[in-house]
């Protein structure tokens, strides 16, 4: 499967043109929208549509809410939200969260909590994607100052997905990193495209 990974697009049209272009020129088989699609709620007209030509999967984040995400998935039949839930394709399994990690333990729990119950029924699948909005700590984002956030961190070590999509910190944006047996990838205005 080959899947296209972006975060933090903020409403930047001309990045969508960009991501657009990818999902056909590189014969994408899906795609992961891993939050901050708009900027403060900010509507865009082309800014998801474009993007959801192939299946495709996101969660909310700081700048949109569940039912921004709610209200995608009903304009958009390609798209569907993997925040605290899971999903099941070609025996790979993708859980998520886009809940905001801001440097609260109740903030490290509440990401934790969501991953584990949403992890539950695809657990026993050999290939999972975790896809959240924040960095885990313990990440090299830290380096440059931004704190990552401890319930993803636990949450690598306790599922061992194969890999964690992120984002968040655009300075982080392009950043891929082995942390445990997970391969950490910072999608934020980067988009990313790998293979399972």
């Amino acid at each position: 499967m080959k899947i296209l990974a972006v975060s933090d697009i903020h409403g930047d049209l001309g990045l969508v043109k960009k991501v657009e272009k990818l999902i056909e020129k590189e014969n994408i088989d899906l795609v992961i929208l891993a939050g901050d699609q708009t900027w403060f709620e900010k509507m865009e007209k082309g800014l998801v549509g474009p993007l959801t030509s192939k299946p495709a999967l996101i969660i909310p984040s700081n700048h949109e809410t569940e039912s921004t995400v709610k209200m995608w998935e009903k304009m958009y039949p390609n798209l569907r939200s993997i925040h605290k839930k899971n999903l099941k394709i070609n025996n790979v399994g993708f859980f998520g969260s886009g809940t905001v990690d801001w440097g609260f333990k109740e903030d490290s729990d509440q990401i934790f909590k969501e991953l584990k119950n949403s992890h539950e029924k695809i657990k026993n699948l050999k290939k999972k994607i975790m896809i959240t909005h924040c960095p885990p700590a313990g990440s090299k984002i830290e380096l440059m100052g931004f704190p990552g956030s401890v319930g993803i961190k636990k949450a690598i070590e306790k599922f061992s997905p194969n890999f964690l999509i992120c984002g968040h910190i655009h300075e982080g944006g392009g950043l891929i990193e082995k942390i445990h047996n997970t391969q950490v990838m910072n999608v934020s205005r980067t988009p990313t495209i790998f293979e399972i």
